[in-house]
């Protein structure tokens, strides 16, 4: 896939990867802003200009000019798709699994290291953790590790509770 390629000869794939990772799960929550990006009467320049503002200042290079190559091809359509698999591509080139883990905040480095290791530990494989911000969430982590999902969310605890005392 040209987007790896191109990170791994300047060695910044995880940067990359996880820029294109956000940006995907982004478009996947934002509705509007993927209607404008598959709208045929829109040009492709403006589309471009809306990337870079949602990317923002701090976006590699990389990661505008290859999201504005496919939108250039017109495969605009399949851009989330693309953005998971790069992802997934790239977890497995360093013989990890994708873990899609969200928070109701982001969480640093220190804590996103601790959460691989709990997380690798769990599943009896390496992770590469991707995490996706989700106020939904409240507080705790869901984490989607393969078809596994570990759930240590409030929302759940709440809905739960919720349960126990409605059939109570």
């Amino acid at each position: 896939m040209a987007a790896l390629s191109f990170a791994e000869a300047e060695d910044e794939v995880d940067a990359v990867v996880d820029q294109l990772y956000a940006f995907g799960k982004t478009l996947e929550r934002e509705g509007e802003l993927h209607e404008a990006l598959i709208d045929p009467t829109l040009p492709v320049e403006n589309k471009r200009r809306v990337v870079s503002d949602v990317l923002g200042e701090h976006a590699n290079p990389n990661v505008s000019n290859w999201i504005g190559f496919m939108l250039e091809q017109g495969r605009a359509r399949e851009l989330t798709a693309v953005l998971d698999e790069v992802a997934r591509l790239a977890a497995e080139r360093r013989q990890e699994v994708l873990a899609e883990v969200r928070s109701a905040v982001p969480l640093d480095a220190t804590q996103r290291a601790r959460l691989a290791e709990a997380l690798s530990r769990a599943s009896g494989r390496t992770v590469d953790v991707k995490v996706v911000v989700d106020p939904s969430v409240i507080g705790g982590l869901v984490a989607r590790v393969g078809d596994e999902i570990y759930d240590g969310s409030v929302r759940t605890r709440l809905d739960e509770a919720r349960e126990q005392l409605a059939s109570a």
